[in-house]
């Protein structure tokens, strides 16, 4: 197999429903991907648990239960690999003092984050990509911080995610800066991940992307009793939280309902997740987040920055939010052994291969238009040069209406092209390609003259 990027070779006609796909790999990338060690996330989670509860409300003083001995045991592993980083690697808890709310906190508390941040080897580029999976657990009462609440898989999971990134990621460069952190807060309302939001909005951050974990790696539900460790769930927002008042009319004249910027990072998370780890399919779900509940994410979008959800395909609801006990034959318990750790690190591996061909590419192109003055058959695209990164060329990615990914993508080196395929059967994007074959997000086109 050859090691590059991907390539799509379709027929001429996009509605040909089985045709031949050529996967190219980044040597890199797929060196990367395949550090990524079941053993390892194992030996975080069970870390983890051992601390008892990890309740947000918990001891932040004591030096064996609780979150704060969780939150500097996170620490410590960062400064670790920060060792073999050349000191591109540091880390820090990032802590503030959250007052008593009168709904998920009694008494005033110190909320932590902690944050690893690789620093990109470009001067130039100021792009920040972020993954994130919550350190916090819980019990039934979401106000108990006393009792033990393991929390293996929500969210150690995703906590492990992260760990492993950085342990693996830290040992390579990248042109963009990469943001490892495990928040607290997430089982008392988001609330590391909203105070994270907002100081990126309030220090203009320029954050290209965030990933964010939580719940993923259980293979089984209960009720439906479905076992599945080849697919995962990537939510993305359909229509834009942030300035949705400012935008609405241009997304109902061009019929974008589709094509916001989470729902084009749900599109990127997919191919290039099953570009790089094998029996794995991503299944793109079509809004925020599961149905009637929120995910850190969210404070992301709502601050008008790039977040997607990521998450097993079946939740297991005995094993999340429950006290661990024993009832009718039932074993209740967020416990480490319901894990399936394989699947988790493949879930891992989706987020690094992510992670890496998101740094390692240029920004997405400028000024991307497509032609208006003349309502035609075909259509006419352009754009200028990105920002930040050189790239060798670009990708020009073509879909029907009603196809949910991308069908077609076609290389330029130049910074136009015409299409003989009508504006109103077809979407169209524009992605930047690094020399080294890593593609940008796409952006989709806006009428120009």
């Amino acid at each position: 197999m050859q090691k590059s990027f991907l390539v799509a070779l379709f027929s001429v006609s996009l509605t040909v429903a089985h045709a031949q796909t050529t996967i190219e790999r980044d040597p890199e990338i797929e060196s990367m991907v395949s550090e990524v060690n079941a053993d390892s996330l194992q030996s975080y989670i069970k870390t983890m648990v051992a601390f008892g509860t990890r309740s947000t409300v918990s001891s932040t003083t004591d030096l064996k239960k609780g979150i704060g001995a969780a939150r500097n045991w996170v620490l410590s592993k960062f400064n670790q690999f920060a060792a073999a980083s050349n000191g591109r690697l540091t880390a820090f808890v990032d802590t503030s003092t959250y007052n008593a709310d009168g709904q998920r906190v009694a008494s005033a508390i110190s909320l932590g984050n902690t944050v690893a941040t690789l620093k990109g080897t470009d001067p130039l580029d100021t792009r920040v990509f972020i993954i994130s999976g919550h350190l916090d657990s819980r019990r039934i009462n979401v106000m108990d911080g006393t009792a033990d609440a393991p929390g293996a898989n929500d969210d150690g999971s995703g906590s492990a995610a992260v760990i492993e990134c950085a342990r693996v990621m830290s040992r390579h460069s990248f042109p963009a800066t990469i943001i490892f952190v495990t928040v607290s807060g997430e089982e008392q309302g988001l609330l590391g991940s909203t105070y994270m939001a907002k100081k990126a909005k309030a220090q203009n951050w320029n954050i290209g992307a965030v990933l964010n974990n939580d719940i993923m790696g259980s293979n089984h539900s209960n009720q439906t009793r479905i076992i599945n460790n080849t697919q995962v769930r990537v939510f993305s927002e359909g229509l834009p939280f942030y300035d949705m008042d400012k935008q609405a009319k241009q997304i109902r004249a061009l019929g974008l309902e589709n094509d916001g910027r989470a729902r084009q990072l749900a599109r990127y998370v997919k191919e290039t997740g099953e570009r790089y780890v094998d029996n794995l399919q991503v299944v793109m779900v079509y809004r925020n987040d599961r149905f009637l509940r929120g995910g850190d994410h969210t404070p992301y979008v709502e601050n008008g920055y790039t977040a997607v959800r990521i998450t097993e395909m079946n939740e297991n609801f005995d094993h999340q939010h429950q006290d661990v006990r024993l009832e009718k034959g039932v074993q209740y318990g967020d416990l480490v052994e319901f894990m399936d750790f394989e699947y988790l690190r493949k879930n891992t591996a989706l987020n690094l291969s992510n992670l890496a061909n998101l740094a390692k590419g240029p920004d997405v192109p400028d000024a991307v238009k497509i032609e208006v003055r003349s309502l035609s058959n075909v259509s006419s695209l352009s754009w200028s040069a990105p920002k930040i990164g050189k790239p060798k060329g670009y990708y020009v990615l073509v879909r029907e209406t009603t196809s949910p990914v991308w069908q077609k993508k076609i290389f330029t080196t130049g910074t136009s092209l015409t299409l003989p395929y009508s504006k109103d059967n077809y979407f169209y994007g524009v992605q930047s390609v690094s020399l080294t074959g890593n593609e940008s997000l796409p952006v989709v086109p806006m009428p120009g003259r």
